[in-house]
């Protein structure tokens, strides 16, 4: 979920589970301590290990999918970025939807959102997607990466998810597309995904298999 990492929970995101759930989805909504309790490493660790935990409890799933909006991109591309030898499983990452996220965590320091969070440099750093592609392309060059951005999000945002995107359109091996989201803001680009007709659900189902 997102919120800055410091609001919101995994109880308001379940909202986007409905449609997926009407086609035979399993829908694990996941969430970290945010901030000030929890720190930007600590909130990675715990998404990390939640996918750990869900194929260990699931063992019998037949690919896992991960969504994310915001805050929350930020984190799933974090988990696309993981050194799994460091974990007792191997999760079959098959898709990933990367919603109106944060790759570049180096802008964030002199604002407002770092006052919680209390990022260093060094902190920033290792926990920037951006900077992390190349973990991202040993764990993660079977999975079908979504970039999608709103058409009404902020310059940083747009800028944020473009740059990533073409960060990872040009690494030789990478299945990654870019959604511009006509006619959506930073909010309800996500809040949609109540709504089976709406275009990114659509997408979503049919990166699933359950089109």
């Amino acid at each position: 979920h997102g919120g800055y990492w410091q609001f919101l929970s995994k109880e308001e995101s379940g909202f986007m589970a409905v449609p997926l759930v009407h086609k035979g989805v399993v829908v694990v909504a996941v969430g970290y301590d945010i901030a000030p309790k929890g720190n930007m490493d600590l909130m990675v660790s715990q998404v990390r290990r939640s996918v750990v935990s869900v194929i260990q409890q699931y063992s019998h799933i037949s690919g896992l999918y991960l969504c994310g909006h915001s805050a929350g991109a930020h984190l799933a591309a974090m988990i696309l970025s993981t050194d799994w030898s460091q974990y007792s499983v191997t999760p079959q990452i098959k898709g990933a939807f990367l919603v109106s996220g944060i790759y570049d965590l180096l802008p964030i320091l002199s604002t407002y959102v770092n006052e919680p969070l209390k990022m260093t440099e060094e902190v920033a750093l290792r926990n920037s997607p951006s900077q992390l592609v190349p973990q991202l392309k040993l764990s993660s060059s079977n999975c079908d990466i979504v970039v999608a951005v709103a058409q009404k999000d902020s310059p940083e945002f747009r800028k944020q998810s473009e740059d990533y995107y073409k960060t990872l359109e040009s690494t030789e091996g990478l299945k990654v597309t870019l959604e511009d989201v006509p006619n959506t803001d930073h909010f309800n680009i996500i809040e949609q995904l109540v709504d089976g007709d709406y275009h990114l659900t659509q997408l979503l189902l049919k990166m699933m298999g359950k089109s």
